[in-house]
């Protein structure tokens, strides 16, 4: 009977120890929650991190008070990333955010409990971060912008801009999963367009010089880029290589357009960093990421550089300029 008592009392303490370190290891809800952000190519003074510290204000979090954001920026390149996720997966936080397929799969490796939400991803199904767009199935979930499909938009955009275009260049780079993916895209749709394509890889900022030596070579008629953080953030080195060897450029970033490229066609950036916030604050509610569908872009954005076409004699169709969201004259 002593015994019986004995093992009763050992049972009791073992259950009271577990319930006891719960409750102690337990988030309170009122408590600071923790961000992590891990961006290859938006830095935390960038027009997209500020819409992303909107959103999350807007859903009713005070940074500092109830809310600590850590951002990291990889300044283009992809070589810090696995560190990055790794230093602020060691934190515990609430919620990791990641920008790219690179820091998305490479989060995915390095945890499966916790929650990641994706702010600008190309194809997520594609690269098996998601089971389906509609059901996520794990712990990832968020927006993808699309860019694999964009790229062969944008071609199309440049050929209508370019009507005498028949050899394009195409700027990518191999290290991002998604290029492969666009590049295939491109390669459907070119023959439509009696376009035949000139892709020249780019991993480095000092073989941008040598990949328009290539389009020279061949005599490309234009040139494209593929979405990255590293082809965005080279994107003035490519404006002044296309400006010396009198080519029109379409690319996937707006800001170039104004620098000196002839179009571009996107998403916009800054609002999916936004509406990632609005992922982020139902996981801090207690949504699980598994059964939130993964978001597709719902704005998009054609901007023209009409000074751009009269410096390279081009001239573009009317019916193209009427399509345009901006147009600079």
């Amino acid at each position: 009977m002593a015994r019986s008592s004995s093992v009763m009392l050992l049972f009791a303490t073992c259950v009271l120890w577990i319930c006891s370190s719960a409750v102690s290891h337990a988030r309170d809800p009122d408590s600071m929650r923790r961000i992590e952000v891990v961006a290859p190519g938006f830095a935390a003074q960038s027009p997209e991190a500020k819409a992303f510290r909107e959103g999350i204000k807007a859903a009713g979090y005070t940074e500092g008070r109830t809310v600590t954001i850590n951002w990291w920026f990889g300044h283009g390149a992809y070589s810090g990333v696995e560190e990055a996720v790794e230093r602020a997966l060691r934190t515990q936080p609430d919620v990791l955010v990641v920008e790219s397929t690179v820091a998305a799969l490479t989060a995915q490796r390095a945890t499966q409990t916790i929650p990641i939400v994706m702010a600008l991803v190309g194809d997520p199904e594609g690269v098996g971060l998601v089971e389906t767009l509609a059901r996520p199935g794990g712990n990832i979930t968020g927006l993808t912008n699309m860019s694999a499909e964009l790229a062969a938009k944008r071609l199309q955009l440049l050929k209508q801009a370019v009507p005498s275009a028949k050899r394009v260049g195409v700027l990518w780079n191999p290290d991002t999963p998604m290029h492969s993916i666009g590049l295939a895209y491109l390669k459907s749709v070119a023959p439509q367009l009696r376009i035949e394509l000139v892709p020249v890889a780019v991993r480095k900022p000092e073989q941008f010089e040598s990949a328009f030596s290539a389009f020279s070579r061949f005599k490309v008629d234009a040139v494209m880029g593929l979405d990255d953080p590293f082809m965005t953030l080279h994107g003035g080195e490519v404006v002044s290589l296309a400006a010396r060897a009198r080519l029109p450029v379409a690319y996937g970033w707006k800001p170039l357009v104004k620098e000196g490229i002839l179009i571009s066609y996107a998403t916009q950036a800054g609002d999916l960093f936004r509406r990632a916030a609005g992922y982020v604050d139902k996981i801090l509610r207690g949504a699980s990421p598994a059964t939130l569908p993964v978001e597709q872009p719902t704005r998009f954005e054609l901007v023209i550089n009409l000074r751009v076409a009269k410096t390279l004699g081009l001239t573009v169709p009317e019916a193209l300029i009427q399509q345009a969201d901006e147009v600079i004259r």
